[in-house]
């Protein structure tokens, strides 16, 4: 973790000097007095200069404010060639083509990307607007061509202009047979619900093209949406009980392994102290007991005192320690219940020097265990500290590129 620290600050004092260096280079280099402007679109900026006059002795610190390239007479008109060609396809909108317009065309007021402004006149207004909205209720059946006539001009000067004209042909919109029984039906109804105003109920027409009509609601959602929110919450509550037993589960494998150094302590001075197994096994149980108060529920003591209920039904001592392993389901548990159970079996001679030696290796492996978890805690600032280093490094380098002219 010291290292990191230490290489994150070297890198940026690194980065640092590098920066002071070429900052101090360039500010000493003479330049060849020539500033790039931006393009267009790029906007102007400001330049910070030092300029020294022959026969003075200190640098006179000016700005200059940099405006972006404009284009010359030749490159405006070549522009203007080039916008006039693309012009119909800027224009149609979701029309195929200017000889049928069904639907509204985008009469542009300005060139997308380019410093050109467009304005637009009509032969007439009668069936469409100057945005190029067409007006439904005058359109006739046999077309209406309509002249639409552009000027084409140069943000940056005014007097740099262009002319464009084009006719279009406006239809009414071509409607099929659904739109249309749809455009009838809304119009008969709207003709029943304007003569029955003075009552408080709106009788819908009984008949539409001389057939019975009948009317239904359109379901709500609402509902659907309900049951769908109800069983993504399912779901989610589902997923989220599952994760609970398992970070359950792994809370009460941390929490045994933590304990289990302890145990097998208490056990080898009861039994040094000696205690049969079985006795020793209810002190350990009955200390728990005493302290379970101040230390809370823990899950190896709360195995321990089911091992002594079973021994209390009748359960072989040596089947119970058995069962306490596979309980526990760990691998410490699981040798610990083995080696009490065999030494029952065999005899309890040397039962105290191998529990005392499985101490210390229970011990040793928590010191150990204890490291690693501070070590995984170390890795884990590892990207936060990282992303700091990144965020300063940009708020370092970036404006310092942006501000050196090579």
């Amino acid at each position: 973790m010291k290292r990191l620290r230490v290489l994150a600050v070297g890198s940026m004092l690194v980065f640092g000097i590098f920066l002071v260096a070429a900052d101090f280079l360039l500010s000493v280099k003479k330049t060849d007095g020539v500033i790039e402007r931006n393009d267009y679109g790029g906007g102007s900026r400001t330049e910070e200069l030092k300029v020294s006059i022959l026969g003075e002795d200190k640098k006179i610190p000016i700005q200059v404010e940099i405006a972006e390239r404009q284009y010359s007479s030749e490159e405006i008109q070549k522009l203007f060639a080039s916008i006039i060609q693309k012009m119909e396809g800027m224009i149609l909108g979701e029309n195929e083509s200017l000889d049928r317009i069904e639907y509204d065309m985008n009469l542009l007021t300005k060139i997308p990307n380019e410093p050109v402004e467009v304005s637009w006149e009509l032969d007439h207004y009668r069936v469409m607007n100057v945005r190029g909205e067409l007006k439904p209720d005058s359109l006739e059946e046999e077309g209406t061509l309509v002249t639409l006539s552009a000027v084409l001009t140069y943000c940056e000067n005014k007097e740099e202009q262009a002319a464009y004209q084009c006719t279009a042909n406006v239809f009414p919109r071509t409607l099929n047979k659904n739109e249309k029984a749809k455009i009838q039906i809304e119009e008969a109804v709207r003709k029943k619900e304007g003569e029955s105003r003075t009552s408080k109920k709106l009788k819908l027409p009984d008949k539409i093209f001389n057939k019975r009509a009948v009317y239904y609601r359109k379901m709500n959602s609402r509902g659907l949406v309900l049951v769908m929110m109800a069983l993504l919450i399912g779901v989610l509550l589902y997923a989220l009980e599952i994760q609970n037993k398992e970070k359950q589960k792994e809370q009460r494998k941390q929490q045994m392994i933590l304990d289990y150094p302890e145990i097998v302590n208490k056990m080898t001075l009861f039994l040094g102290a000696g205690m049969t197994a079985k006795r020793a096994w209810r002190k350990v149980v009955e200390d728990y007991g005493r302290q379970k108060e101040i230390w809370g529920e823990r899950y190896a003591y709360e195995e321990m005192k089911r091992v002594c209920h079973e021994m209390e039904r009748g359960v072989a001592e040596s089947e119970s320690y058995e069962n306490f392993g596979r309980r526990c389901n760990i691998q410490a548990y699981l040798r610990f219940g083995a080696l009490l159970s065999q030494n029952l079996r065999k005899g309890t001679r040397g039962m105290t020097q191998v529990l005392k030696a499985e101490s210390i290796q229970a011990f040793e492996e928590r010191k150990a265990r204890a490291k690693r978890l501070g070590e995984e805690a170390g890795t884990k600032l590892l990207l936060p500290m990282f992303l700091m280093l990144a965020i300063v490094l940009v708020i370092v380098i970036v404006p310092a590129f942006l501000s050196v002219q090579i």
